[in-house]
């Protein structure tokens, strides 16, 4: 994911089944606390059946063009909660759906125009990172024809033309681009990034249906990044994408990977080290996320709540909601002995991993969605709401809501956040603020 955005979630990503020309210029504002800078300026595939989403050949290439400051501008106040230490505007909206698995732990505004990287104390706009080509950024509505994004600690990853590309988010010199042997030279997607041991981008990669009707072939794959080594491919008989960062028992790791089977989804999980199936448990209804747990994986139970799996496949516990009741379970954060649940319907739940002992519940003033990723800070859950919602603050020793945070900004789609550790970065349509901690 990608890379997790806190110490505490980057145990619990998860991966969710949901849903211009080059060298132009487009105007960004940053409306408080921030500085002018001059700003630069340059992938798609598919993967059909059940669950798995869309996507085609990638592209790639950045570009920097001079030219342009930022024209002040009024920019959306708060209304209630911290004071904005700055605040952001883009050129076009955020496209926060695209980032694969994790949040990004620095202050990256991502949308049609590409990834541009902030600067954290004050706002102002650094490296452009574009790379979509001018066609798919101009395909109307929304980004879902668009490849999901991988983040690393430092890099973009990408790939193109049989080629895995890193861009560097400040520094061009420590880009580069590796190319992939041939039996993943076709149709290629990244899955996710586990930063642990010492850091491994995984993908898959497909080909296109033969001529004589034959199916493609499937492949998934591990790459190292530190010293760009492919670890291992494996050829399976169904589309898998790996569930990102892997669980680890002592010192085996294990990772999940989501695949479709006659259009149901199942789980699948792998030893880490050489991509060998381990098990296979049969897909829940719904079976739309997996977490990675602290020596489990927790998937949908199929009745709205979430079950817990050993790392050997066993059925640990289940939580579900009680009779008669209509929410659902979105994925869960994990942070050590303590397990939080999203629920659709605005409440947070908080359990011992070991027993599922509710420890405490949290009424949140506003509903999810799937398109709602609660962030888990220092002692803090951040949760983000849809529109004019805004942003709530969740203290995780008691479950007493903090803060919320609003704009006064007009607000059509989800609020996404994000934190490096001293600022919390939260936006929506085309403003990102940095909020003190």
């Amino acid at each position: 994911m990608q890379s997790p955005s806190s110490e505490g979630s980057a145990h619990g990503a998860s991966w969710q089944w949901d849903e211009g020309t080059d060298g132009g210029e487009a105007s960004e504002d940053v409306v408080a606390g921030g500085g002018e800078r001059p700003r630069p300026s340059r992938r798609q595939l598919l993967l059909g059946a059940g669950v798995i989403a869309a996507g085609g050949a990638a592209w790639g290439a950045f570009g920097r063009s001079g030219g342009g400051t930022a024209r002040p501008a009024p920019g959306p106040t708060s209304l209630s909660g911290p004071t904005p230490l700055w605040t952001y505007r883009g050129p076009a909206a955020m496209t926060p759906e695209r980032f694969a698995t994790g949040l990004p732990s620095r202050p990256l505004y991502l949308s049609r125009n590409g990834l541009q990287v902030l600067d954290h104390t004050t706002g102002a706009p650094g490296r452009l990172l574009v790379f979509d080509p001018p066609s798919a950024r101009s395909l109307p509505g929304g980004s879902e024809a668009l490849d999901p994004v991988v983040l690393g600690p430092e890099h973009l990853f990408t790939t193109y033309q049989g080629h895995v590309e890193a861009r560097h988010f400040t520094d061009s010199a420590a880009d580069w681009s590796l190319p992939l042997p041939d039996e993943l030279q076709e149709q290629t997607r990244l899955a996710g990034f586990d930063p642990h041991d010492p850091g491994v981008l995984y993908g898959c990669s497909w080909g296109r249906p033969k001529s004589d009707g034959r199916l493609p072939a499937h492949y998934l794959f591990a790459l190292r990044v530190t010293d760009r080594t492919l670890l291992w491919s494996v050829r399976t008989e169904e589309q898998e994408l790996p569930v990102t960062p892997a669980t680890r028992t002592g010192f085996t790791h294990h990772l999940a990977c989501l695949r479709v089977v006659a259009g149901r989804t199942e789980l699948a999980v792998r030893d880490a080290a050489t991509g060998r199936e381990v098990w296979t448990a049969p897909g829940e209804e719904g079976l739309r996320w997996c977490v990675s747990g602290y020596n489990s994986f927790l998937v949908p139970d199929g009745k709205g709540g979430v079950r817990e799996l050993s790392t050997a496949g066993e059925p640990a516990w289940s939580h579900s909601p009680a009779l008669g009741e209509s929410r659902r379970a979105l994925a869960p954060i994990v942070d050590g002995p303590q397990l939080y649940i999203p629920w659709d319907e605005g409440l947070i739940t908080c359990h011992d991993t070991s027993s599922d002992a509710v420890l405490w519940s949290c009424r949140l003033p506003f509903p999810l969605d799937r398109r709602n990723r609660v962030l888990l800070g220092d002692k803090t859950l951040f949760v983000p709401g849809t529109a004019d919602a805004g942003v709530c603050a969740v203290y995780t020793s008691t479950g007493e809501l903090g803060w919320t945070f609003r704009d006064s900004g007009p607000a059509r789609g989800a609020w996404t956040v994000a934190t490096d550790g001293g600022r919390l970065y939260a936006g929506h349509d085309d403003v990102l603020h940095a909020l003190p901690l």
